[in-house]
């Protein structure tokens, strides 16, 4: 007969990063925006122009917010599948029976198919505009695939076995994209048009591409990011190791160290595979990887580590119904209106230069009263 071990502790660091990486989506770039605008100063007109995305290759923040979601996810998965390794009495995912293992197929199966039909509702599935006008790859559509196959994975290898599968991934598409000719450009092509990636998407993906040429979220660039699922699986399994040799301060020490490391990493394969993210290349995902671990090891040692919690309250309200919120803010409530009903007439009384920003600032009041309402009536968005 074998023990159960102690209950997993939620990580909050994890909630509040997740909020954080939700903030600036749902309206936080909209504030920084206005802010920009009406003060001039040169630190917000930096933080505005981070608020946007990279035209081709680079890299700004706003580049990582979606990586940063996926990454997050991956962390997730050892601590999700925590309970159900302990009930069986193994010591890894992988130990599991048959028998334990085919209900969590069964739940990563459900999971990513609803979020592949939200992602492509968010797109405007239910407008009805034809097929042809139809787009049916997206950001939860990606964050779906990328997590079930990083899923599968992390359930049916052990660590030697998944950092292989990391690494094979990476090079693997590297290989793809430098190696394999595209009709009329050849092989290593690396421009939206003439990109392997571009390629495949044009060949497979039905509907409307995001840029007609190109998507962004399309299928051969979800093999990388099954690597940043990865990579935030190993985060996971790494702090949840219960070992007095790791103590909560050495492994949000490691974990910053790791996060300088990979940003070496992918800032040095970056001189052969430019890092860019949509075309989630191998050395964007060891560069925004390694961005990850700097984010998640501060808010860990601050949050988890020091117990400084309360500075952190809206942003787990945002991290805990982050899905509700995205889906919310993309259309399917209108916060602005709310907003300028309830604020409208104080945000008329300020200066012209700065009415923007006090009614950017009242969408995220209004946003979150709506999240602190669904959390006091513990009302969360399980997918």
């Amino acid at each position: 007969m074998t023990t159960p071990g102690p209950k997993v502790k939620r990580l909050v660091s994890l909630d509040a990063l997740r909020g954080f990486d939700m903030f600036w989506i749902m309206s936080g770039e909209q504030i920084a925006h206005a802010l920009a605008k009406a003060t001039g100063w040169s630190v917000f007109i930096w933080l505005s122009g981070q608020l946007h995305h990279t035209v081709w290759d680079g890299f700004t923040f706003y580049d990582m917010i979606f990586p940063l979601f996926l990454f997050i996810a991956g962390v997730s998965m050892p601590y999700s599948i925590g309970n159900k390794i302990d009930k069986a009495g193994v010591g890894s995912a992988m130990q599991l029976p048959g028998d334990a293992k085919w209900p969590i197929y069964k739940s990563m199966i459900r999971r990513t198919l609803i979020l592949l039909l939200l992602g492509m509702i968010v797109n405007g599935l239910l407008k009805f505009n034809g097929y042809e006008n139809t787009r049916f790859a997206s950001v939860l559509g990606r964050i779906g695939l990328a997590w079930f196959f990083a899923g599968l994975i992390y359930l049916n290898f052990n660590l030697r076995g998944q950092i292989i599968w990391f690494i094979g991934l990476l090079a693997g598409y590297w290989a793809a994209m430098m190696f394999i000719p595209v009709p009329g450009y050849g092989p290593g092509v690396l421009t939206m048009a003439g990109s392997f990636e571009s390629y495949v998407d044009r060949l497979l993906l039905p509907g409307r591409l995001h840029d007609k040429i190109h998507d962004p979220e399309g299928v051969l660039s979800t093999i990388p990011a099954i690597g940043t699922a990865l990579l935030g699986v190993f985060t996971g399994s790494f702090l949840k190791l219960d070992s007095a040799k790791w103590t909560m301060l050495k492994k949000g020490i490691v974990l910053f160290l790791a996060g300088l490391v990979f940003i070496a990493a992918g800032k040095l394969w970056g001189l052969d595979f430019p890092i860019n993210k949509r075309l989630w290349s191998s050395s964007f995902v060891l560069y925004v990887g390694g961005w990850s671990l700097i984010f998640l090891s501060v808010f860990y040692l601050i949050i988890d580590v020091a117990g400084f919690k309360k500075w952190a309250f809206p942003f787990i309200l945002i991290g805990t119904n982050s899905i509700v919120i995205y889906i919310c803010s993309e259309g399917l409530f209108n916060f602005g209106y709310t907003a300028n009903y309830i604020f409208g007439g104080l945000v008329h009384l300020a200066p012209l230069a700065w009415q923007a920003v006090f009614a950017a600032t009242a969408v995220t009041l209004v946003q979150l009263v709506f999240l602190y309402f669904l959390y006091r009536n513990k009302l969360f968005l399980k997918v």
